[in-house]
């Protein structure tokens, strides 16, 4: 696993095994080509739910972002990142051991860009926009971006932008406001 872009662009991040899915190297690259159109990262808060390895939190810190907030329910995943984070010397990411559903209903800040990577199973996945766009967590013309697989569809989301597929992976744009439509 590679640092995309920024600072550390081309760092390898150290591996480790983790019972996770990593989003792939094309399908990260095809996303931050996107957000650099659409984002100045040095403007922006960041939240990276369900963050696994914390590859986008690496490339979101590394892209400047004014704060990165990683959140994961899983020990071993949370202590990967902040050994990672502290190695970088990433003074712009928090890493929250939590339930990303408690995280999003006890959090009360909202972010510019959410991206939302659960197990492509997880049986809460229609909960996630609307738990964060009733708690009013994105800003204005923010972005929630959630990777899932082909089967699951946010095409009815009244906040829906558009979805792209790289591979297996889909990523789902929802807009935080109408003006970001």
């Amino acid at each position: 696993m590679y640092i995309g872009g920024g600072d550390f662009k081309g760092r390898k991040v150290p591996s480790k095994y983790l019972p996770i899915r990593p989003t792939t190297g094309k399908a990260k690259q095809a996303l931050f080509n996107i957000l650099q159109n659409q984002f100045d990262f040095t403007e922006c808060d960041a939240l990276d739910l369900f963050c696994g390895t914390g590859s986008l939190t690496y490339d979101l810190a590394s892209r400047g972002c004014k704060q990165v907030t990683a959140v994961d329910i899983s020990n071993g995943c949370c202590n990967f990142v902040r050994k990672n984070v502290k190695i970088f010397g990433l003074e712009n990411v928090i890493v929250i051991k939590s339930d990303s559903l408690s995280f999003l209903r006890s959090h009360a800040e909202p972010f510019d860009i959410i991206f939302c990577d659960p197990p492509y199973e997880y049986p809460h996945y229609p909960v996630i926009p609307d738990l964060i766009f009733s708690r009013n967590l994105l800003k204005e013309n923010g972005w929630l971006i959630i990777e899932h697989s082909k089967r699951t569809s946010f095409a009815d989301h009244p906040n829906f932008l558009q979805q792209r597929a790289y591979g297996e992976v889909n990523f789902s744009f929802l807009a935080g406001s109408p003006a970001g439509k």
